[in-house]
């Protein structure tokens, strides 16, 4: 099976893109990056994917503010399909997928959500962890559909919620766990061991 190619999409730092950047460096991860688009001009993830010598560029999302439609939508499926990649990676990307990207690359656009889905989709869903009084957070990378955060999920890590927890130490603790699940995430697709049982439900093949 041929290196998989993935284009990453993010709007802010960018610690998951270096999380599957280092696991190509070291051989832990069979793809290669061809291309880093963020919809912020100055967003780190730009200058870091830079340092790795990964082709980086910003295109606007103007003039939608949390979504990505219209002329800025052909923009970025032109130039994610000029790039050669088979499969898009949402790396912190604060905008909402319209039908068009999602039918150019069906069940082949990722995304990592801090939380055990189906439970607390949407933002800050640490935050509802805590207050809900869940004894585990955690994340999970899955496909994206046309919902928020329902596409079907690909694997999950959990953490347990402590009693003295704050959000930003679960958050903490959340994102190092999404450190080590998406570059896992990739490699399960890179190694063809998904299987779709159903639309929504996968399995992975350890044969």
């Amino acid at each position: 099976m041929s290196k998989i190619k993935l284009a990453v999409l993010g709007s802010g730092t960018g610690s998951n893109f270096v999380s599957i950047a280092e696991a190509i460096e070291k051989g832990e991860l069979d793809a290669e990056i061809t291309i880093v688009i963020s919809d912020v001009e100055d967003a780190l993830i730009l200058e870091r994917a830079a340092k790795f010598g990964i082709n980086a560029k910003y295109i606007s999302g103007a003039p939608f503010k949390t979504k990505i439609e219209g002329d800025a939508e052909d923009k970025y499926i032109e130039e994610i399909i000029k790039s050669g990649a088979d499969y898009i990676v949402l790396a912190g990307f604060m905008r909402i997928i319209k039908p068009k990207l999602l039918k150019a690359f069906k069940n082949r656009i990722l995304n990592i959500h801090p939380s055990l889905l189906p439970a607390f989709p949407g933002v800050h869903s640490w935050e509802q962890a805590l207050e809900y009084g869940a004894k585990f957070a955690g994340c999970t990378v899955h496909f994206v559909d046309e919902g928020t955060d329902t596409g079907p999920i690909i694997l999950q890590k959990a953490v347990p919620i402590l009693d003295d927890d704050t959000a930003k130490s679960l958050h903490a603790r959340i994102q190092v766990q999404e450190h080590i699940a998406f570059p896992e995430a990739i490699r399960l697709i890179a190694e063809d061991k998904l299987k779709f049982l159903t639309e929504r439900r996968i399995i992975i093949k350890y044969e």
